[in-house]
């Protein structure tokens, strides 16, 4: 279904409520699409805090301080 971002701002619960059914909306401006309204993914993934522990390794000497001059010299 194509709407113009009008007819969208004053029927967004019908549209809503269209998608929530299945049906894809295209919002249009002058007749060019410039947005969609669609149902979410199925699922969606969980959040899990610590996930890559133990996954990354930084080596001895990481943090160590560097001056510009060794910076800008691209050697590290």
């Amino acid at each position: 279904m194509d709407v113009s971002v009008a007819e969208a701002r004053n029927q967004l619960t019908k549209l809503l409520r269209a998608v929530e059914q299945g049906e894809s909306v295209v919002i249009t401006r002058n007749g060019k699409p410039v947005a969609q309204l669609a149902p979410p993914p199925a699922q969606r993934r969980t959040v899990m805090l610590g996930g890559m522990k133990d996954s990354i390794k930084l080596l001895p000497g990481w943090d160590k301080p560097i001056d510009l001059d060794e910076f800008l010299s691209g050697e590290l």
